[in-house]
């Protein structure tokens, strides 16, 4: 799962199927991207503090977003009059960076990864009390299903029945906030300028703990594994971007879930970890369940756009 929401504009038109098929290979792209860029977070917090990560990741995750600025006008995008919203997205924003992190450290990187998953049930729940959004019986037992997954994953007596694990449950949480600032956000901002406020605000404040927690990377491997996390991060973004504006979200937000797979792989690859029989059960009903909430999400919003 993305560390940060996507920001993504509605699509006005529908859209022809070359471009809902570049959407969902985009995406696919931006999930394995995020995915790797998770990997090189953990394989760089065993060594170096997470704050040293933050700051990576946010000040070099701007550099891709530099032709978008300078190709749309630098003032023109940065201009806003919600400045105060944008550093509360940023203040939340390196709070869920900071607890990933520190989860990706301590915890096996898929288990960390399919914990995060209960951040759409979490932004569903939240969207009653900030968006005023009616969340129907349906959905809230949908929400109710997935927090049961999460009961199975962290299974009392099991491997992930530690304090640990709330650091992604929590990051979930964090991460769903993110995604509700970014919901009102979008009414009046460019992708581009909410990517951008965050990265600055991120990279400032873990920039002012720097030097209390700097450690030299100790080789040239690194110093690209932490510039990397930020410039991967930084693609990675742009490709989910695109991508949420060539297709309808129902078609694909689902592979956002694929990142389980690539976290699965990488995992028992570099660190020979697998996840246990239980977080595979508990991960099914929390996939389900966000799924579940995604279709009937958009199939209300498609009614509501045929009665306007």
């Amino acid at each position: 799962m993305s560390i940060e929401p996507v920001a993504a504009a509605p699509l006005l038109t529908r859209p022809h199927d070359g471009s809902v098929l570049n959407g969902m290979l985009l995406m696919c792209l931006g999930v394995a991207m995020f995915t790797g860029m998770d990997a090189l977070a953990k394989w760089q917090a065993e060594r170096y503090d997470v704050l040293q990560i933050v700051f990576f990741r946010s000040a070099f995750g701007i550099v891709p977003m530099l032709p978008l600025l300078l190709r749309g006008g630098v003032r023109r995008l940065l201009h806003t009059r919600r400045l105060g919203l944008h550093l509360l997205r940023g203040a939340i924003g390196t709070v869920s960076l900071i607890t990933f992190f520190l989860a990706y450290r301590y915890l096996e990187l898929a288990d960390a990864i399919v914990l995060s998953f209960a951040s759409p049930l979490f932004m569903t729940a939240l969207s009653v009390p900030i968006l005023g959004e009616a969340v129907g019986w349906r959905r809230w037992t949908a929400i109710g299903v997935g927090f049961a997954g999460v009961i199975v994953m962290v299974q009392p007596g099991g491997d992930l029945f530690t304090l640990l694990a709330l650091l992604p449950i929590f990051g979930a949480f964090t991460y769903a906030l993110v995604g509700v600032t970014i919901k009102i956000l979008s009414r009046t901002e460019e992708s581009v300028t909410i990517v951008f406020f965050f990265s600055v605000f991120a990279a400032l404040i873990s920039g002012v703990a720097l030097p209390f927690v700097w450690v030299t990377p100790a080789d040239l491997s690194d110093w690209l594994g932490q510039i990397f996390i930020g410039l991967i991060g930084g693609v990675a973004q742009l490709a989910m971007t695109q991508a949420f504006r060539l297709a309808p979200v129902s078609a694909i937000a689902p592979f956002d879930y694929s990142a389980v797979i690539w976290a699965t792989l990488i995992g028992y690859w570099v660190w020979g970890d697998l996840p246990s029989t239980w977080t595979w059960a508990g991960a099914v009903l929390v996939v389900g369940s966000g799924l579940y909430i995604l279709q009937r999400e958009t199939s209300l919003a498609r009614k509501a756009r045929a009665t306007a």
